[in-house]
């Protein structure tokens, strides 16, 4: 591993191997997906979505306390390291602005955009800095897989959902007034069409040697619906879109940001973000494994609003 490549935040609690004893216990289904990989170590299959989806439950009760944890069939299945991941940098991102601390508790609040069925994001972030969250998505199924997530779990009063009514758009039309977030989070589908996410799945497993003509691998082995990995226009119009939308509710949110698969798309967001009139943009490099990301993150506030922001909440409990 090189040095100049990203790797997992050092707060993230996935370092290493996992400890698949630990998991076991923790959930004893898993046991039946384990098998030993090339290299004599625990794993599990990750070719096949059962096996994912058990192992995700397993790591979600015995690293997070999440007692309950399921999704509909064919919906996303989270790779849980790297979406703690984006939480780790959205809380250094907040902290940035608050002397170098970073600010914990329900008085932050997070909108999460497009949280989907497996919620994963309002759970880890409530889990490791207790922030409330609002997540919304288009889908009324994954709604209701979500919904069904936080009331087992006892987390009513820390993540709410909520509806985008309106499928064209991403937040016109879906914050109240007098609602203020400190910070908003975006994972968007990054292909353009179906087809375009098949064949990237296909050049996943044949760069990590896992093509076996014995058996018909799944499309996408975290599973997926259509409007969770592609739209018209892929990631860089939705980005856009949602820098373009961000623009009308400027004062209501202290950092808007998005996650972005591909390098060669940054130039075309920097020119909407400065078209939008953005006063302060970050872009902050990830990795995971062999998997390059970045955050992008914009603010219509200057470096004397957002340190007001963050003392005014901690003087009254809200921004």
């Amino acid at each position: 591993m090189t040095q100049n490549k990203p790797t997992l935040h050092p707060r993230n609690r996935h370092q290493g191997r996992y400890d698949f004893p630990a998991l076991i216990k923790a959930h004893p289904d898993l046991a039946r997906f384990t098998i030993t990989n090339p290299y004599g170590n625990p794993s599990i299959d990750f070719a096949n979505p059962e096996a994912v989806r058990v192992f995700n439950r397993a790591l979600l009760k015995a690293q997070y306390g999440i007692q309950h944890w399921d999704i509909p069939a064919d919906y996303l299945c989270p790779p849980i390291p790297g979406r703690a991941d984006y939480i780790h940098v959205l809380a250094d991102l907040l902290a940035e602005d608050n002397t170098g601390e970073i600010p914990r508790g329900p008085h932050v609040r997070a909108l999460d955009i497009g949280v989907g069925a497996n919620c994963i994001y309002p759970l880890l972030g409530h889990s490791d800095y207790r922030w409330r969250f609002l997540g919304s998505d288009i889908d009324p199924v994954a709604l209701g897989a979500a919904k069904a997530i936080v009331q087992a779990n006892g987390l009513n009063k820390a993540i709410s959902l909520r509806q985008q009514a309106n499928p064209k758009h991403i937040l016109s039309g879906l914050l109240e007034a007098d609602e203020r977030f400190d910070v908003t989070l975006s994972n968007p589908p990054f292909h353009s069409s179906r087809d375009e996410a098949t064949r990237g799945s296909q050049r996943k497993w044949k760069n990590l040697g896992k093509q076996d003509p014995k058996r018909k691998l799944p499309v996408l082995n975290f599973g997926g619906q259509n409007n969770e990995l592609w739209c018209e226009g892929g990631e860089i119009r939705f980005v856009s879109q949602l820098i373009a939308e961000s623009a009308a509710c400027a004062q209501q949110v202290l950092w808007f940001t998005s996650l972005v698969s591909k390098a060669s798309n940054l130039p075309a967001i920097e020119a909407a973000l400065k078209k939008a009139g953005t006063r302060a943009v970050r872009i902050i490099e990830m990795g995971q494994g062999q998997k390059q990301s970045r955050v992008v993150a914009w603010s219509f506030h200057d470096d004397t609003a957002r340190q007001a922001w963050h003392a005014l909440r901690q003087g009254n409990g809200q921004a």
